[in-house]
């Protein structure tokens, strides 16, 4: 009897060490998800320390066309974020201090040393929503702004483009001086204290805070929430066609949506894509922590905001489909990347050919028409409305 036992120990501990030897077992990858999109909610949140309101809304709008807020009073928020652009431009980098025209017709004046801006204007439509998620929540104070994601919130980002030199600074004012010269031109005007006073009664003091909250108020409003898709996505069915639900699930099935997700279409992250630099800047665009990468762009109101990509580079919707489908064959445009750099959500995309045009018939039911294009007729400075 002990020797029976003896062998069945033994047996146990030849089995224990044979499955030791063999190691754990191979882990089976799981696929990556596709992604979700989703409508846009039907009424957008602010910072707690801006509460929206029409006269904040108003005053921002005076402000926003107004070149008072530039170096050499030429050139206003407008000249790059226009209503008949879908508030972008298209131009492929834009044109700010020392232009004359508006969109595709603007031009540097004769005499120029102004360079042309880093990066393609993007749409102020549904920055308000800047930073959802596929879960429907985001915070306003924290909204990740700009291609490379260095301001947070609309308020935030207000303040640079007026302390930049080729966007609307210009030469004649240093970076640390033109915010005081253009608080100081603002309170010099009777109209603007009236309005700063009607739209800020806890604190009605004219400050590039204030100016900054007006502005942010301002832009937030600009919504354009109600496109096809949104209908779509609330319930009705007849508002796309076969066609265009076809490209929805094209669009899901080829990844695009890992990136371009929730209800603004984006993850708001930066990625590596390796597109085409723009000849007109005199260097390498590095982007997001100097590594090419560049925030994900929302696909609402393509119609309006062309051309594409951060560069400007790519000049239709198909074209960036092209784009996509030749990343996993054909060299990169961005000589500055190598292929083990491009991130590895943008890897996993598989755009097919075949599929190209009804993803192009799907994206264009994120357009949205429906969206304040007011311009003000006069602004307080007596300047010439937008600068030009």
């Amino acid at each position: 009897m002990p020797s029976r036992i003896y062998y069945v120990v033994l047996l146990l501990i030849v089995i224990a060490c044979h499955n030791e030897t063999k190691g754990p077992a191979a882990v089976k990858k799981e696929p990556l998800s596709l992604g979700s999109i989703d409508a846009l909610p039907a009424t957008y949140a602010s910072p707690a320390d801006n509460p929206s309101s029409a006269e904040k809304i108003e005053l921002g709008r005076l402000l926003f066309y107004d070149p008072v807020l530039s170096g050499g009073k030429d050139v206003s928020c407008a000249t790059c974020h226009h209503p008949d652009f879908g508030y972008a431009e298209s131009l492929e980098l834009s044109i700010g201090v020392n232009g004359k025209g508006l969109g595709e017709h603007r031009q540097f004046n004769a005499q120029n040393d102004i360079p042309f801006t880093k990066r393609n204007s993007q749409s102020l439509l549904n920055t308000a929503f800047n930073g959802i998620g596929a879960d429907g929540h985001y915070i306003p104070e924290e909204a990740p702004m700009f291609w490379d994601l260095r301001a947070k919130g609309l308020e935030d980002q207000a303040s640079f483009p007026v302390k930049a030199f080729e966007e609307m600074r210009g030469h004649r004012f240093a970076e640390e001086n033109i915010a005081d010269e253009v608080v100081k031109r603002v309170a010099a005007i009777v109209e603007y204290n009236r309005l700063f006073k009607t739209a800020f009664p806890e604190n009605d003091s004219v400050s590039l805070r204030n100016i900054s909250k007006a502005l942010g108020a301002f832009q937030r409003s600009l919504i354009a929430n109600n496109s096809r898709f949104d209908q779509y996505m609330r319930g009705d069915r007849d508002a796309l066609s076969e066609q265009e639900t076809e490209g929805m699930k094209l669009f899901l099935k080829s990844g695009c949506a890992r990136c371009h997700s929730g209800p603004m279409l984006s993850d708001f992250k930066p990625h590596v894509l390796g597109v085409a630099e723009n000849e007109k800047l005199p260097f390498s665009d590095s982007g997001y922590q100097s590594t090419y990468a560049f925030r994900t762009p929302t696909l609402r109101n393509l119609q309006f905001t062309r051309p594409y990509m951060h560069s400007g580079k790519i000049a239709t919707v198909k074209d960036v489909l092209f784009f996509y489908e030749d990343l996993h064959g054909k060299p990169l445009p961005n000589q500055h990347i190598k292929r083990a750099q491009l991130d590895p959500l943008a890897q996993e995309i598989k755009v097919e050919f075949k599929d190209i045009n009804a993803i192009v018939e799907f994206l264009s039911t994120l357009n949205d028409d429906n969206y304040d294009k007011k311009i003000p007729l006069a602004v307080p400075s007596g300047l010439p409305v937008g600068g030009f």
